[in-house]
């Protein structure tokens, strides 16, 4: 069986390293923001070329905190797409906003800044924010969303869960928005060995704000001068984190030789397939190819042994708690519900073997 993705043998990789940093936090025997937690914000904020980094326990803790950082409130909207990880809906509501949900860019599936424009110039209410999911590894066209939202007076709250290391220019993903967040989950381009999240930002407010969000609104311990929550990464999760970004470049370089021979060996068939964008590099969270027949296709993949996933098979706003609920751009959000129905990621994480991709090209000439 080839997998789709293996974040067991990510730990495999650098097994001796990660042993050894987890069984220095035993040792140590502090096991909450302490130095590993310290450390790795330094090391991860200098390596995306933000000022700040606030660590926290989940990617959609992340997105919260940065939305109760710019203190949203019940009357505010905050537009991203409707194709994303429900977290990203979901954090907008945890925090006591409203979401607005708009349509994709069919060639990117990242949100399409002519939707944003829309919405913009005529919106249901005030829009406080706007969440650009960075989607797959590839960056959303911020080129376009970050003028927009200026002249606007709206926040941009970068959702960078897929994007680690991803670069528009000669900046990374993270560093362009007034916050962003990311996640740690295990399958992520840069994962931990359970939950993780990180807040960046180089507006120093908002840095000491979130600081005290995370731990109760505490400034002084025990004393709350916010209304804060309980979202601490521990340092166990900062160790491996902090070996595990030492790989980070040379992981997503891998992610892009498979998907370079994905592209090659897949090319002329009837299948999409990942879409790319001038002056953006792709990190490949996701290797998704689009295909009218996606369902019978996943299908006889899975009888070969091959592993897929669909990131993501309901939209956001067709689930049933959303459902008839939440704000829409009104134009609808067509393009999301097609991309829904198409979508199809294929085996994809640093330790793939080539005979897997390989394998694996084979039987989509095969099949497609």
């Amino acid at each position: 069986m080839i997998p789709q993705t293996d974040p067991k043998a990510a730990y495999l990789a650098q097994r001796a390293a990660i042993d050894a940093a987890i069984q220095r936090v035993l040792e140590r025997g502090r096991y909450i923001l302490g130095d590993e937690v310290a450390a790795f914000e330094r090391e991860f904020a200098a390596y995306i070329g933000a000022r700040h980094a606030i660590a926290v326990a989940s990617g959609t803790d992340a997105l919260v905190l940065a939305l109760k950082a710019i203190e949203v409130g019940p009357a505010d909207y905050v537009a991203t797409v409707s194709h994303t990880a429900v977290a990203t809906v979901a954090a907008i509501e945890l925090a006591g906003a409203r979401p607005l949900l708009l349509d994709i860019d069919p060639a990117s599936c990242t949100l399409d800044p002519a939707a944003l424009e829309r919405v913009l110039v005529a919106p249901p209410g005030r829009i406080a924010a706007i969440v650009p999911v960075h989607l797959y590894g590839l960056p959303a066209d911020l080129d376009a969303i970050l003028p927009l939202a200026r002249r606007h007076g709206a926040r941009v709250i970068e959702d960078c869960a897929q994007s680690h290391g991803a670069r528009l220019g000669t900046a990374r993903t993270g560093a362009f928005g007034d916050l962003a967040a990311f996640s740690f989950y295990p399958t992520k381009n840069l994962g931990a060995l359970g939950d993780g999240g990180l807040v960046a930002t180089a507006d120093e407010g908002l840095a000491e704000r979130l600081r005290a969000l995370r731990e109760y609104g505490w400034r002084e311990r025990y004393v709350s001068d916010l209304a804060g929550m309980n979202s601490r990464l521990d340092e166990i999760q900062a160790a491996v984190l902090r070996v595990k970004l030492s790989a980070l470049e040379a992981d997503n370089g891998r992610r892009a030789a498979i998907a370079a021979a994905y592209d090659q060996g897949l090319a002329g068939l009837k299948l999409t397939l990942p879409g790319r964008r001038v002056g953006a590099s792709h990190v490949f969270h996701q290797y998704v190819v689009r295909s009218a027949r996606r369902d019978p296709l996943r299908a006889a993949l899975t009888a070969r042994g091959i592993g897929t996933n669909i990131h993501y098979p309901v939209p956001v706003h067709l689930q049933p708690a959303y459902r008839g609920r939440v704000a829409l751009a009104a134009a609808g959000l067509g393009e999301s519900e097609r991309a829904a129905h198409e979508v199809l990621s294929l085996p994809l994480y640093p330790q793939l073997a080539e005979a897997a991709v390989a394998e694996t090209i084979a039987a989509l000439k095969a099949l497609a």
